[in-house]
């Protein structure tokens, strides 16, 4: 698909489909057809396809071609079958225009065309159009970390409330929403570190006539610095919310082997007593007494319980 945008007045006013792509301050290409891609391409644009996109060299990420920025980052967002997956997105700065490249769907591709007069230094060219996307984008990741946060909050909250009691479903439900946190956290982080290079590039590449864009720039590298030391933070609490969800499964596997124990050694002596009684042996004084069999099944039960009894005066049970 493709999205034109126009600038009115502060605001972003989208393009009606077909219009004319010479007017547009932004376009937005999603998972673009080869007729959309033409359409770009023939306003002089290359545009990188995903496998190009993908690369991981910094020099197939961030580079300069025929008076345009080529800035690619890899942000979270949803895949068309709306599975949450993290992905390239290439932004395309001319003098003129600002076009992105995506294959999934960001969130802050949909909220800010809506907010382009409340978010970063406004609409007046396409820098700035950058830098107000590049400020939703970091709001976003910002959202996510603090969801992350809650979320462990609550797995911790569940999860020492419930201790050794916890059933098995419920710990492994845990896990899961451990190893969903830990997910999201990680890709955040690396949606960062991509970014944080992106617009250091982008601040290397201003010139005299952008100073007022410097103190943006300078924002922006210091929102995204904290929001690492987040990260990080958060990568702390989720390492230790594994540790103690595993240390819970540990206990809840030791309170049943324990129990089982227990009732292994409850029927030890009445086992032993048993094997002594089922000996095939010429003389056996007890075989020949009419009261034997009702001596040896009491001595079994008296031998159970007292090992029952034996067993709650410590405390095992």
């Amino acid at each position: 698909m493709l999205f034109a945008y126009a600038r009115d007045d502060r605001k972003l006013l989208q393009l009606p489909l077909g219009g004319d792509l010479k007017t547009a301050l932004w376009i937005d290409l999603y998972r673009p057809q080869p007729q959309q891609t033409a359409s770009v391409r023939a306003l002089g644009i290359e545009i990188p396809t995903l496998a190009d996109m993908e690369e991981i060299e910094v020099s197939n990420r961030l580079y300069r071609e025929d008076s345009a920025d080529y800035l690619t980052v890899v942000l979270p967002g949803l895949s068309e079958t709306k599975t949450p997956i993290s992905g390239p997105v290439c932004f395309i700065l001319q003098p003129d225009r600002l076009i992105t490249v995506r294959h999934h769907a960001p969130r802050p591709f949909e909220t800010y065309p809506a907010r382009a007069d409340k978010v970063g230094p406004g609409v007046a060219d396409p820098r700035r159009v950058f830098l107000s996307l590049m400020e939703e984008v970091i709001g976003r990741l910002a959202d996510l970390l603090e969801g992350s946060g809650h979320a462990l909050d609550a797995l911790m909250t569940r999860v020492f409330s419930e201790g050794a009691n916890a059933t098995d479903t419920g710990l492994q439900e845990a896990l899961r929403d451990v190893a969903r946190e830990s997910d999201l956290v990680s890709r955040v982080r690396l949606s960062l570190l991509t970014i944080e290079r992106a617009i250091s590039y982008f601040g290397q590449s201003l010139g005299p006539a952008s100073d007022d864009l410097r103190p943006v720039v300078k924002g922006l590298m210091r929102d995204i610095q904290a929001l690492e030391v987040h990260g990080d933070f958060l990568t702390s609490r989720v390492a230790m919310a594994t540790d103690v969800t595993l240390g819970m499964v540990n206990l809840a596997q030791n309170k049943t082997v324990k129990i089982v124990s227990v009732v292994a050694v409850i029927f030890l002596p009445p086992t032993v007593i048993a094997s002594a009684y089922g000996m095939n042996f010429a003389h056996m004084p007890e075989l020949g007494l009419t009261w034997g069999y009702p001596m040896a099944l009491g001595l079994m039960l008296a031998s159970a319980i007292g090992t029952y009894l034996f067993f709650k005066w410590k405390r095992w049970l």
